[in-house]
């Protein structure tokens, strides 16, 4: 766990810096997309049970909590358009390695979860919370299309709670039974080329 530690550390530093440039060029975009702030910060569940702020690139309207649901789906009208673009290129999610620089996040594990979907968790499905979530996960790849997925359900929100949500702890668990270094490598490499594969189309 240390390994895994120091590379969380030296991985997102190097990320960050890269990425800081782009992250300049993005803020002043989103600002001139539509009012208010540039980074969203959102409650997550993570390690113990702790709560922590998660941080993303503001993809949506500043109101966006107070005006519908927690999910998201396709074609929500409450979607940027530069929020779009920032979506399809998952670049939304870079900010997020601040969180792993800070201890809040791995670069790969469970992805953290809201705490009013936390609460409905079963005691083997809590099994999750005993690591830090990741940045990247085994159910990235899977649920790449997750927006689309919900868009086609008459009830997404159900949709997410009944079926995606109990799926992605199922590969949750199935990962911190396995977990490893090679491993955390193997799924790093499939999450960006499935973002890849995914900004193409």
């Amino acid at each position: 766990m240390r390994a895994k530690r120091a590379v969380d550390v030296i991985l997102s530093m190097i990320g960050a810096l890269f990425l800081t440039p782009l992250w300049a060029v993005v803020a002043l975009a989103i600002k001139l997309d539509s009012p208010g702030p540039v980074l969203h910060r959102a409650v997550r569940v993570g390690k113990n049970g702790e709560d922590f702020i998660l941080y993303k690139l503001r993809t949506m309207t500043a109101e966006a909590a107070a005006s519908g649901p927690g999910i998201t789906r396709r074609g929500d009208p409450r979607i940027t358009r530069f929020g779009r673009i920032l979506r399809n290129l998952k670049l939304d999610e870079t900010p997020q390695l601040i969180n792993v620089m800070r201890g809040d996040m791995s670069l790969v594990g469970p992805r953290p979860e809201d705490p009013r979907y936390v609460m409905g968790y079963s005691p083997e499905q809590r099994r999750v919370l005993t690591v830090r979530p990741g940045l990247c996960s085994p159910a990235i790849v899977k649920y790449r299309h997750e927006e689309a997925l919900l868009g086609d359900s008459e009830d997404p929100e159900s949709t997410y709670v009944q079926v995606v949500l109990p799926d992605k702890l199922m590969m949750d668990l199935e990962y911190i039974d396995h977990r490893s270094l090679p491993g955390d490598l193997r799924i790093l490499i499939r999450s960006l080329l499935s973002i890849l594969g995914r900004s193409r189309n």
